[in-house]
């Protein structure tokens, strides 16, 4: 019944690709255009005025398809298991991923349970999209020629990637293209990646603030041009400012005229794994549970994929036991099911209703939803709350099982109690310290001395480690007695590189030449006096820079193949300290000569300016864009945050290239004041336009580059003052 349903499904999705628009529908979306304004300021940012919240969901979405039609097809074909229909079988598994969890049958169930006022969003979502394609029709989608209102269900919470992203691909093909392997692989990102791609958000109680207002950083580290800047505004009370991840309808990182909301992706552990004992009984499968069988659940699916011309399918069977579905293999007889958060409506409602929270009581009201389970969340608000929550949607669970690890699945020792309390979570309001901050690193120093007890909390919810950013962070807050909008942009780009602290000593102190090994390599001895000589700040000048970045990747690439297999993964600080205890001082130097080897051989000198080797380059405004070093870039002092950098800008090498290119880090990054008047500033990667030659493309790209930011026109007569065009949707 259930291939069945599948085929049907996928007959429905190839007959609404070539649907036309009907009369009713173009004439019912061109009546809603007109309650719906739309003004572009000078930066090309969309202020959308409705008369309902419907309507500025309506605007914002056919503002997004105008900015960048490509990305928002692509995160729902991402979200609703298509890609392969339009990239080929190589995303075959990453469609199965999403059905493991969540199939647009269930979406659409979902939709039609849904409370009015949501419905009505969910509606809204579509039509905006969907009149944005008839008054469009230049524009070729690769797939989704018509987009439903359940397609935002589709999310496992109300982020794109959210749960579903960190679950491993290679274990989910190793098993269901043959039950028979056996491999297995911890699932871990790796602290490296995340220290990469996370992000900053910064509180500042009033106490410490210049004008006595509470003062918001919100500083998301992803894939550049992940989210776009908006303001959205309606009669219904809505009036968010702030960073929309493209197809999604409420703004992720923002703030409105009360208070402000920044998250930081979590470590806190919302999702667990169990080993379930699975036998064969009469050609069925079976797993052990308190001593008894249960039958395991088994569906048959058919995923279509593109091949040349052709458009193939590929039939999986996939199973499930009451804990969720297989998602790998241990060893023979134990099959991994994934337990996690899958509540798309109370994730979709918690996201938008957060955005018209008035204070620091009705935004923690909204979080008893529950409905945020990879996220940490700094706050502020307009009556000078400022405060902190590690995670959200949390589990209740045995402390005597190490959560850390899969559990075993046959005892109902190990099922979930229920969750936590949002009182219950690790968290901070209005410190004595005076500020909050948070790098993706552990909650026990978000506020310095003032910081939660982790021996209050049990484990799983917190196992965190700390980070060179948090270091760098807590450092920045505790030292300054008082900020402003300007100080905290100066906090927010502070240049100090917190690893070269604990990497830098060893180096030198391991350099101890005789007199004709200095002679014989006169630029290693040059170099080590450089470093030697290098406050370890950040800066499109420094030679230490370049160098140092280019010795460090070298020798923790050295040490990263001697970390024993069975350890468990080290966070970055640990990593970083095992790598200089686990390379001799010849390695080190010798790292150190293979980098001015390398720097000597790209570019002719090792003496290179960091801001020489690190560019923002923008030329095609593609989702997989291209880099030229003989096109014209633009220096970057700031650099992965994996050496400690607030500001985040992760670079690398392209074929035929020699300088790097970043990709991803900083993205939209705004202060606000949160006075009587709200006061803010922001910037984003390049500009608001993904289209090369328009005026928005890249006319952020000199602000971005050097740190600085522009004024954020909240106000209807501040963007009136500094209005581009208004329209309508459709005009």
């Amino acid at each position: 019944m259930r291939l069945l349903l599948s085929l049907l499904l996928i007959l429905t999705g190839l007959l609404a690709q070539a649907q036309k628009f009907s009369p009713t529908e173009l004439a019912r979306w061109k009546q809603q255009a007109q309650q719906v304004s739309i003004t572009r300021d000078t930066y090309g940012v969309p202020h959308i005025y409705g008369k309902t919240d419907a309507d500025a969901v309506f605007g914002l979405l056919y503002s997004q398809c105008e900015d960048d039609f490509d990305r928002v097809e692509t995160n729902y074909l991402d979200a609703i298991g298509r890609l392969a229909e339009v990239d080929g079988e190589a995303q075959l598994y990453h469609d199965l991923r999403a059905r493991l969890f969540l199939d647009s049958t269930q979406a659409l169930g979902i939709y039609k349970k849904s409370p009015a006022d949501m419905k009505l969003l969910l509606d809204a979502f579509a039509a905006g999209t969907n009149y944005y394609l008839a008054t469009h029709p230049t524009v070729k989608p690769r797939l989704l020629r018509r987009f439903q209102p359940w397609m935002p269900l589709m999310f496992s919470e109300g982020s794109i990637g959210g749960n579903i992203s960190v679950v491993s691909l290679e274990r989910i093909k190793a098993f269901y293209s043959s039950k028979k392997s056996s491999s297995w692989t911890k699932p871990d990102a790796g602290q490296k990646d995340r220290d990469e791609v996370g992000s900053n958000g910064f509180a500042i109680a009033p106490a410490k603030s210049a004008n006595g207002h509470a003062l918001l950083l919100i500083n998301p580290h992803t894939s550049f041009y992940f989210r776009s800047e908006v303001q959205m505004v309606s009669q219904q009370g809505l009036n968010a400012y702030g960073a929309v991840t493209w197809g999604q309808f409420f703004v992720y990182q923002g703030f409105n005229q009360n208070c402000g909301w920044m998250h930081t992706s979590s470590s806190a552990d919302s999702m667990d794994e169990y080993l379930e004992t699975v036998e064969t009984k009469d050609g069925k499968f079976y797993y052990k549970y308190d001593d008894k069988l249960r039958p395991v659940q088994v569906e048959k699916v058919l995923l279509p994929y593109k091949d040349g011309n052709r458009l193939l399918r590929k039939e999986f069977t996939i199973y499930r036991t009451h804990h969720g579905p297989i998602v790998g293999q241990k060893a023979d007889k134990q099959w991994v099911a994934l337990r996690m958060m899958n509540e798309p409506l109370a994730a979709l409602q918690q996201s938008y209703l957060r955005t018209k929270a008035a204070d620091y009581a009705s935004f923690q009201q909204v979080m008893k939803l529950n409905g945020n389970a990879t996220n940490n969340t700094v706050f502020a608000d307009s009556k000078g709350s400022i405060a902190y929550w590690h995670g959200n949607f949390m589990p209740k669970r045995d402390p005597a099982f190490d959560w850390n690890q899969p559990v075993d699945g046959s005892t109902s020792k190990t099922e979930w109690h229920g969750l936590h309390a949002v009182n219950e979570l690790v968290q901070v309001h209005n410190p004595a310290s005076g500020f909050i901050q948070n790098c993706n690193s552990t909650p026990y120093t978000v506020s310095g001395p003032a910081s939660p007890v982790a021996a209050k909390y049990p484990k799983y919810m917190a196992p965190d480690a700390e980070n060179y950013r948090g270091l760098n962070a807590v450092r920045v807050l505790s030292n300054k007695a008082v900020f402003t909008l300007d100080t905290l942009i100066a906090a927010a780009n502070d240049p100090h590189l917190t690893a070269f602290d604990d990497m830098l000593p060893p180096l030198l102190t391991a350099y101890q030449p005789t007199s004709a090994e200095k002679a014989a390599a006169p630029a290693l001895a040059e170099a080590i006096e450089v470093l030697r000589a290098w406050n370890r700040n950040y800066s499109k000048t420094s030679v230490a820079q370049t160098v140092a970045i280019y010795w460090g990747e070298r020798v923790l690439a050295k040490a990263r193949s001697r970390m024993p297999s069975a350890q468990p993964q080290l966070d970055y600080i640990a990593f970083t300290k095992f790598a200089m205890a686990n390379t001799s001082p010849q390695e080190k130097t010798a790292a150190l000569a293979e980098a001015i080897e390398d720097l000597t051989r790209d570019f002719g000198t090792w003496k290179m300016p960091w801001g020489d080797v690190n560019r923002f380059q923008r030329l095609t405004g593609r989702i997989e864009e291209s880099y030229d070093d003989q096109k014209p870039s633009v220096p970057v002092a700031f650099t992965s945050s994996s050496w400690g950098s607030l500001a985040s800008f992760k670079a690398q090498v392209y074929p035929g290239t020699k300088k790097r290119y970043g990709t991803v880090g900083n993205s939209f990054v705004a202060v606000v004041d949160f006075g009587p008047r709200i006061s803010a500033r922001s910037v984003v990667t390049g500009g608001q336009s993904s289209r090369p030659g328009t005026p928005h493309f890249t006319n952020q790209a000199d602000l971005y580059c050097n740190g600085r930011f522009k004024e954020v026109r909240f106000y209807p007569e501040d963007v009136k003052a500094h209005a581009e065009k208004t329209y309508h949707p459709g005009g």
